[in-house]
């Protein structure tokens, strides 16, 4: 990997914990104060928390221990998905969940806001947007984002946002049985909060077509684009209309979010290539959908 790649996977591991960030601070001053839970596996880790500090007395202050157990449910997850995840996805996920449970242990519970209705609107919108920074740089704050693309991988019909939305009627059926129904129907409104403001920083899977024409030998671009990228190359050859030059044609699907990359890699090899990018396109049969 050249020094380009390297700076540019670099900013967006940081952008990443970013993110991490931005969701444990409105996990730990917003919805936690107001006595919500939020989906998926880390819902579950407070929920576990809260019956530790009510059935059995183990209180932590401000410390908020679910960062913990959502980080020891994520070890067995990561062993199981290690070789089925990209490497730079695993690497990369696994820096923002260690991050993530740093910033959920360090940034002390505090009450902001009284009002719930206000907590679940602001803490939704923070929360939502450092997911969708961290889903934006390539990376994932473990949990259910991992085990759906694994289940995505094993079985078409899967889908990230259908596996959180099993999970999610799991939780609250729970929360509802342990706590008040007011709680459950505020976790509801956070949890469309939350979705709608990680859409709005992070689409899924928009999909871009790129073909190159180049005259370069394209053996080792294709070689890094299939170890680094995992992405398949249609390739065909070309006669230039104008200068009957021989060329190489290149045609490449791929998510929005991984073009700056390809373009690193192209640049690297032909800097006189022409790419011609077309985004938002529809895509049928086998191809590989990443977060």
């Amino acid at each position: 990997m050249n020094r380009q790649l390297v700076e540019y996977e670099g900013k967006r591991t940081l952008g990443s914990v970013v993110g991490a960030f931005l969701y444990a601070a409105g996990i730990n001053l917003f919805v936690v104060p107001a006595g919500l839970y939020t989906g998926g596996v880390m819902g579950f880790c407070q929920v576990i928390r809260t019956v530790l500090a009510e059935f059995f007395q183990l209180h932590f202050d401000t410390f908020d221990i679910a960062g913990v157990i959502y980080y020891a449910i994520n070890i067995p997850i990561f062993v199981v998905a290690f070789r089925r995840m990209g490497r730079k996805f695993f690497v990369k996920t696994l820096v923002t969940v260690t991050a993530m449970t740093v910033f959920l242990s360090v940034i002390p519970i505090t009450l902001i806001v009284e009002e719930r209705m206000a907590a679940c609107v602001v803490g939704g919108i923070i929360a939502g947007a450092g997911t969708g920074i961290t889903l934006r740089m390539g990376s994932s704050g473990g949990g259910m984002d991992v085990v759906g693309v694994l289940l995505t991988k094993w079985k078409q019909d899967f889908s990230v946002g259908r596996v959180n939305l099993f999970v999610n009627l799991a939780l609250y059926a729970t929360c509802l049985l342990l706590f008040e129904r007011e709680i459950v129907v505020f976790c509801i409104i956070y949890s469309a909060v939350y979705s709608l403001a990680m859409d709005r920083v992070h689409t899924q899977n928009i999909n871009v077509e790129v073909t190159v024409i180049t005259k370069a030998d394209t053996t080792a671009l294709e070689k890094e684009v299939f170890q680094e990228m995992n992405r398949g190359i249609t390739k065909w050859s070309a006669l230039g209309a104008y200068t009957y030059d021989h060329a190489h044609v290149l045609y490449i699907m791929l998510s929005k979010y991984e073009v700056h990359r390809l373009r690193a890699i192209i640049q690297k090899h032909d800097p006189k290539a022409f790419i011609v990018l077309n985004e938002g396109v529809t895509v049928a049969g086998h191809y590989l959908k990443k977060l």
